[in-house]
Formats: structure tokens, sequence, C-alpha cells
């Protein structure tokens, strides 16, 4: 029997449009959003399911694609989908970023030749044979996370094709996620480790990596970063919704020191010059930020990985392993070690969820352990004497 609900946001206001649940043709519950009338949006939620019970009893045809729809090509709908991402794809109706749209382009290619997909009829009663290829992928060395990101980006797809109604139903609505927890987990770096790192690499790169430990700054928000973003006074930088990765505009406090060594760096314009020395190819000159603040390398990954063999520092430990991302897990740490509250920590790390970082991003050091337990003895440790006689003894 169909269900008539509304629905609250984390203020308690009630949202204007009425949901509701029915029974689907396959016996399925499914929600829906009717009308901002409650009255209006039974008689819907009632002919809906209706019409559902007819379709699932025999009474009435179920609808179907148009054969034109199944007809088109693959390739013509999957470019129709990643303009659609590219525009308004994303979080709140933004676009999606260059390295998501990047990877969306990739992977449905990747999908296309590897289902030999020519129509997007093509896409029915692919399950198994897409369950298949993602084993391969895991069985290939692939993490979790990447095999994921591979069937998400072909399940969006599908998701997209069945509200335009290019497709009845979606093909992969049984597939199963794959766990996405890191084999190995990242650790944060020691304050000696950090200075070691910074004694050896020259001033661009020590700047950059500054930035990124006192700010979370993620690799591409740092490459992103132009001069304008620059806001001494204000006491630190702006960020752009074009570029975060939440999609939204934002603002990250900076200690004043750093900011006065970014406003004379900027005032040089020596990122820009360094981005011209090393993109000496005329086609490769767009890849030239406009204005940037900071140097980064085209490969910040490897150049990381290389400062720190000449720094002495290993890169992965029994703690957990350093790569460029690193640099943000010292940064939310430090920030709790700090005296953070939990709030001001997940603000300053602009993670949505305090679970994310408390549980992913904060770590615990063991001399700080330590620390606290012999802060905890010491008050009743202190004048105690511990000369028992064994137990044992008569």
């Amino acid at each position: 029997m169909a269900y008539v609900f509304q629905t609250h946001d984390k203020l308690g206001k009630a949202h204007p449009r009425w949901r509701f649940q029915f029974t689907d043709r396959y016996g399925r519950r499914r929600t829906a959003t009717g009308t901002t009338s409650k009255t209006d949006t039974t008689r819907l939620a009632t002919r809906v399911e209706a019409e559902e019970y007819d379709i699932r009893k025999g009474i009435r045809t179920a609808p179907t694609p148009s054969i034109k729809a199944r007809n088109r090509s693959f390739r013509e709908v999957a470019d129709e989908h990643i303009a659609w991402g590219k525009a308004q794809g994303g979080r709140g109706g933004r676009p999606w970023s260059a390295t998501h749209s990047r990877m969306r382009i990739a992977q449905l290619q990747w999908w296309q030749n590897r289902l030999h997909l020519t129509k997007l009829g093509d896409l029915e009663n692919v399950l198994p044979a897409v369950e298949a290829a993602l084993r391969q992928l895991k069985e290939s060395g692939r993490a979790g996370k990447t095999v994921q990101n591979y069937a998400e980006t072909l399940h969006g797809f599908c998701r997209w094709c069945c509200k335009r109604k290019y497709l009845d139903e979606d093909p992969l609505s049984a597939l199963s996620p794959f766990d996405k927890s890191p084999e190995t987990e990242r650790r944060a770096m020691t304050l000696s480790e950090i200075n070691r790192l910074l004694a050896v690499v020259p001033a661009d790169r020590q700047l950059l990596y500054l930035t990124a430990l006192c700010s979370g700054l993620r690799a591409g928000e740092l490459r992103a970063l132009s001069v304008a973003d620059l806001d001494v006074q204000g006491g630190g930088v702006h960020l752009r919704p074009e570029w975060t990765k939440n999609r939204k505009p934002g603002f990250q406090p900076l200690p004043a020191r750093l900011l006065a060594g970014l406003a004379d760096f900027a005032a040089a314009g020596t990122a820009l010059k360094l981005y011209r020395r090393a993109y000496v190819r005329r086609d490769a000159r767009h890849g030239i930020p406009t204005q940037p603040l900071l140097y980064s390398p085209a490969n910040t990954a490897r150049a990381f990985s290389q400062d720190l063999k000449k720094a002495g520092i290993p890169k992965l430990t029994q703690a957990g392993k350093l790569d460029f991302h690193a640099l943000r897990v010292t940064y939310v740490t430090r920030a709790l070690q700090a005296g953070a509250y939990v709030k001001e920590a997940q603000v300053l790390a602009r993670h949505s969820d305090p679970r994310l970082t408390m549980n992913i991003y904060g770590k615990t050091a063991p001399e700080r352990l330590t620390q606290i337990v012999e802060t905890i003895g010491q008050p009743f440790l202190r004048d105690t004497n511990l000369c028992l006689p064994c137990p044992m003894q008569k």
C-alpha cells in the first residue's frame, strides 16, 4: 500500500514537497517525490502503485524504451552524459571537476571496449559480464577503491539513462559494492621528519610543502591557487568552488609568517617563471595556471617520493605509508594535538562528517599516548609506596 510522508532538514524544518513509497512491478519498495499538497501526493501515490500492480499481474503491458533509444550509439549517449556532467553533474548542480571528468571519460571508454558496447541496448543483461570484468581488475592488483570507481562510472551512467527513459530498468541495480578500505593506511609525519624533508628541498617546493602542512589543502587545490586568492589582511587564502573537492567556496586560515612568505613569492612571480621553464613545449603551455600562487610539479607524487628518499625518510613503515596526501593527514593530526575541538578540526579539514576527521585523518603518536598515561597516573602514583610484598610469600 502506498505511504505518504514528509522529510525534514537538519534544523527540523519540513521540506515543501511530500514524498511517497510504493511497491513497483518487481515487488520492491520504491520512494518518489510528489507535490507540495499531501492530498495530491496521496492520489499520485495511489495511481502509481495501481499501475505497477497491474503490470506485475500482467493486466497492463509495461512501457519499454523506444526502439530509437535502444538503437542509439553507446558512444553518442556516453558523450551526452559527459557533457551533462561537465555542466551540472556535480554536487548541488555544479560541474564535475577536471580530474573527475578525465576519469569518467577514460573509464567509460574502457567499459565500451571491455563489453563491446555499440548500441545502448547492449547494456541489457550485462551484469554478469560487468562482475567478471571487475573481478579481473581486482585480481590484477587494483585497489578496492579503484575497482569501485570503475563500477560507479558505469552504474552512474546507467542510472542517468534510466532517469531519461533511455533504459527501462537499471541493469546494474543488483551490483554489490567493493570494499574500499585501504590496504595500507597513511600516517602522519613526525616533527623530525618534517624538518628533514624541508631541509633538502628547493625553496619553491619547501613553500609548497609548508602550505600543505599548514592548510591541509590537496595537491589539486594547491596547484589551482592563484595570486588573487591570497588574502594577507584576512589571514588566509580564498577557496573557489570550481576546484575544491566539495565544490563549495571557502576560506582557509594560514600562519602569519607563511602568509608573508607567500606574498613575497607571489610578488616575485617565481611560480609562473618555474612553470614556463618546466613546460617548454608549446602544446604543454596550456597546462600552466593563470597567475599561480605556488609552483607544483607535474607529478607531485613522484617528486614527493624522491624528496623523501633524499631526506632519508622511509615511505612505508609499520605505522603506515607516506605520500603527498599524507601531508593533509599530518595537518589534521597536528590540529588535534594542538588542542582543536572535533568541530574545529572538522571545519579546518573541510570535512562533511566529523567521523572522517577523527577516524581516517586523525592519528595518534605513541610518545603522546605515553605522556597522557603518565599524566593520568602521576597524582595517585606520586606518593604511593609500590614496594608491596609478594602475595605468595608467607
